[in-house]
């Protein structure tokens, strides 16, 4: 969630949120470093978790990126049938898959 919603929170957030999770600091490591206390780590950490959430209940983002996911391997399956069936040498089929892959990536 934090890659699809991380702008959308305060410098302060991310920081703990970095910190916390991609430095894997734990709560008094943070606090000493920001110059608060334990509490107040976990209080941001908690807040700004919900917040996500929130986020992603109305923006819906994380779910779309899913479903388009599931499409594209749809497709993805369904071009690599008609390369392997009918058209082998098919350029137009097998530049739709290329674009697909890459999309996947």
């Amino acid at each position: 969630m934090y890659d699809a919603y991380g702008e959308l929170l305060t410098e302060r957030q991310r920081k703990c949120l970095d910190l916390h999770y991609l430095q894997d600091l734990s709560l008094g490591e943070i606090a000493a470093e920001l110059g608060v206390s334990r509490q107040a780590i976990n209080d941001i950490l908690h807040r700004t978790e919900e917040l996500l959430e929130q986020y992603e209940e109305k923006l819906k983002l994380l779910e779309q990126d899913k479903n388009r996911t599931e499409l594209l391997l749809v497709v993805q399956s369904a071009l690599v049938e008609a390369i392997k069936a009918k058209h082998p040498s098919d350029k137009t089929l097998q530049r739709a898959l290329d674009v697909v892959d890459q999309i996947l990536k």
